[in-house]
């Protein structure tokens, strides 16, 4: 089995500042807009050498959201950013009637989401951000396992023409991925090949799911890892072919379950390769205060959880 090593762990929040950074010096059209949280979502450098195409918004969420789209009608390609659980729920209306219906080229640049965020608490840990975005005619769902991917898709992003969410998140996570590897926008990653089972993991879970790989195939157990950064649209292809392998799939996401990464696999599956189907998220709970690493344990969002689920999966083939 292939291994990973982690070089030097970073938060995935300051790998889209770098992809902005460096999108902004590749095209004049590129603006960004923060609400009062330039710095934590990491767009201050942007701000810095581009200072005439930033626009700090204030506490005005939904205003801001508006300005974004009448900028993007004008021309450019805009990217918003704040709080996950402020970038999304509080202004869903705006987002949906201004990005999502008017498909207007605006990126969601959406930090300190799930868990992860830690000691903030459940009201800032939004667990069902992906759920409202995934439901938005035309809106791309990405959310990426380290910094390099996180910048390689924020490049990627600013490419794409139409609604993008970016989710990431404010703990430094291990740096495993390729740094000069593209992102492709609804392609899959296949991280280690099995024939057990498979494991398909977005965001901070790709690590957890490489790490009970790990510890798995040390159990005679043969684990596919999958690294499903765009959760809309789906890699179905990528996912089929693997399902139809294994006869057996795990699906982690720091994420409830409701409207997840795991109903879209498990929708995909349903219709291309019917095969037993473990569950590994935050079920149908509230976050709450503790450390990110203490929290993911706890909710079983961790590589022992994905082991545990991917033994259950197995026992069902």
């Amino acid at each position: 089995m292939k291994k990973y090593i982690d070089t030097g762990k970073t938060d995935t929040r300051s790998g889209f500042g770098a992809g902005l950074l460096e999108a902004g010096r590749k095209d004049g059209k590129i603006v960004a807009m923060a609400a009062d949280l330039r710095d934590s979502v990491k767009m201050g450098a942007f701000a810095k050498e581009f200072p005439e195409r930033f626009f700090q918004c204030g506490i005005a969420e939904a205003n801001m959201i508006g300005a974004a789209a009448g900028l993007a009608v004008s021309g450019k390609t805009v990217f918003v950013g704040s709080f996950a659980e402020f970038v999304t729920g509080r202004v869903y209306d705006q987002i949906r009637q201004e990005l999502g219906y008017g498909h207007t080229n605006v990126k969601i640049a959406s930090s300190h989401a799930g868990l992860t965020l830690g000691e903030d608490g459940a009201t800032h840990q939004t667990m069902e951000d992906i759920a409202l975005m995934r439901a938005i005619p035309g809106m791309v769902v990405i959310n990426a396992a380290d910094y390099n991917q996180t910048k390689a898709a924020t490049l990627a992003a600013a490419e794409h023409f139409g609604p993008v969410y970016l989710r990431f998140g404010r703990p430094a996570r291990p740096n495993f991925t390729d740094p000069d590897a593209p992102f492709t926008i609804g392609k899959a990653d296949v991280m280690t090949e099995g024939s057990d089972v498979t494991v398909v993991a977005c965001g901070h879970m790709v690590w957890e799911a490489l790490q009970a790989a790990e510890t798995l195939e040390a159990e005679g157990v043969s684990a596919e890892v999958i690294n499903m950064a765009t959760i809309k649209p789906l890699d179905g292809e990528t996912l089929a072919a693997s399902a139809a392998k294994t006869r057996a799939v795990v699906v982690a996401e720091e994420h409830n379950a409701a409207g997840g990464l795991g109903e879209a696999v498990a929708a995909c599956l349903a219709d291309r390769c019917p095969v037993p189907v473990a569950f590994v998220s935050g079920g149908d709970r509230f976050g709450q205060s503790g450390t990110p690493a203490g929290l993911l344990a706890a909710y079983g969002l961790d590589a022992a959880g994905i082991r545990a689920a991917a033994l259950r999966v197995l026992a069902r083939k």
